[in-house]
């Protein structure tokens, strides 16, 4: 009981980003990106960011072009890692794709997530689900 209390004072007072997207607003990727960026200004190593930001993008676009319905993302700076959450409202799971070379850009960004996270998933919850992932700070 007192490790949720605990854990839940700590969230409570760590740095975070929440924001609302509207459906297939793609305009919210860049805002997303640039707010994430001010939020992780003193956080991590080098590079550690910009890889949050990349990631970020990713599943904020999945989350938009392939719901066709909003979502909410949370970004929270803990003192050992980055938790960012992209929760939306259609409750069909994600598919890891193979990226096709004559595909273009497009099934990459599970691909890039899987490989650049230290940890990612997806979890249901009453109306949708939320795909996660989280960064370590990689501080010495």
């Amino acid at each position: 009981m007192e490790e949720k209390a605990d854990s839940a004072l700590e969230q409570a007072q760590s740095p975070q980003l929440r924001r609302r997207l509207e459906q297939a607003d793609l305009g919210a990727v860049p805002e997303t990106r640039r707010a994430l960026r001010e939020l992780l200004r003193h956080w991590g190593r080098p590079g550690r960011s910009e890889i949050a930001e990349l990631l970020t993008s990713e599943l904020v676009t999945n989350a938009l072009v392939h719901t066709d319905d909003d979502a909410v993302v949370t970004a929270t700076v803990g003192p050992r890692a980055l938790r960012v959450e992209v929760r939306d409202f259609v409750a069909r799971r994600p598919r890891m794709r193979v990226p096709n070379a004559d595909d273009g850009t497009h099934g990459r960004g599970l691909v890039l997530v899987q490989s650049l996270a230290d940890a990612w998933g997806v979890r249901t919850h009453g109306v949708g689900k939320a795909v996660w992932f989280e960064l370590d700070a990689g501080t010495a």
